[in-house]
């Protein structure tokens, strides 16, 4: 039989082990997230070892990526390295792979709309503008494998041929995301584009670069091919241009106002015509944004002829 000394030491012990357990320490220093670049399935940091801060509002500043043009020639690689391997799937595979962002981005809606409202939003906001991303994904998974059946065609031409038309993949696409605090109009533009066959490399808002890291952060666990999708983070005037000059890059897409930048753009493009895509802010909707014309944005149309046996 236990003394009274001997029950007063046991509970001691127990009071002792519950104070430790349930109360937060005070002298902890938080783990602070690092936001990197994401390229070739991989998450760096600039090979320049630059970086840029950004402010939530309060008094933290986070420390972000600053690619480099080398970190963007990198991404092209990755991006063409990809592209063959991921054209040549089965267009049901690519379409699961779409909804399997969607799945993941559902299990992670709660973080994200912490982040976003970290970058200026409101709690109201910032949910339906992650609902509607995820459902942004569900919906090109959707028209993964419809939209060559769609928009295809059997051409009348004189003579005993067919003559068909049907869509393919253009390549690597930038994408160029100065759409604003959410996330939905960038995942249109990706998806889109990698729905179809293409690869990608995207570069972040600068104002808004935190919830497009998280999305890759998704992107990178969905089954999604390295170099599919790669994402860097930098000052927008550094990295558009060379987007625009860059002769491996087939297509690119802006998402902004017709400003000084975009006129720049413009005008590279004209020197080795690549297909540009610009969204304005007053398309910065799901009209605009879910429709499977801006899978053909980015496709380029494949004519074949065959003979009619006689």
């Amino acid at each position: 039989m236990n003394t009274t000394k001997e029950k007063n030491i046991a509970k001691k012990k127990v009071v002792h082990s519950e104070s430790s357990n349930g109360v937060s320490r005070t002298d902890r220093i938080a783990v602070r997230k690092t936001y990197k670049m994401f390229v070739n399935g991989q998450f760096i940091r600039s090979e320049s070892g630059r970086i840029f801060g950004f402010s939530d509002g309060s008094n933290e500043v986070i420390n972000i990526s600053r690619a480099s043009r080398k970190d963007f020639r990198d991404a092209v690689i990755a991006a063409r390295n990809a592209w063959q391997s991921w054209r040549s799937k089965s267009a049901f595979n690519r379409s699961q792979i779409l909804y399997r962002i969607a799945e993941t981005l559902e299990g992670r809606k709660a973080q994200l709309v912490h982040t976003l409202k970290r970058q200026g939003l409101t709690e109201k906001d910032a949910l339906v503008d992650i609902e509607n991303t995820i459902d942004t994904f569900v919906y090109y998974a959707g028209w993964a494998d419809k939209y060559v059946q769609v928009f295809s065609s059997v051409n009348p031409v004189e003579g005993k041929y067919f003559n068909f038309s049907f869509h393919e993949s253009c390549g690597v696409v930038a994408i160029q995301d100065e759409s604003g605090k959410g996330l939905s109009t960038l995942a249109a533009m990706i998806a889109a584009s990698i729905c179809g066959g293409n690869t990608c490399i995207v570069m972040a808002s600068e104002l808004n670069p935190m919830a497009a890291v998280e999305l890759a952060e998704a992107i990178e666990v969905s089954d999604v091919p390295a170099g599919v999708c790669n994402l860097l983070t930098a000052y927008k005037n550094e990295l558009a241009q060379q987007a625009a000059l860059h002769m491996d890059v087939n297509a690119l897409i802006y998402a902004g106002g017709a400003d000084e930048l975009s006129t720049k753009m413009e005008k590279s493009i004209s020197s080795n015509l690549k297909r540009y895509v610009r969204f304005l802010p007053n398309q910065f909707n799901r009209k605009s944004l879910l429709n499977p014309y801006c899978i053909l944005n980015v496709q380029e149309v494949k004519t074949t002829w065959h003979p009619i046996s006689i």
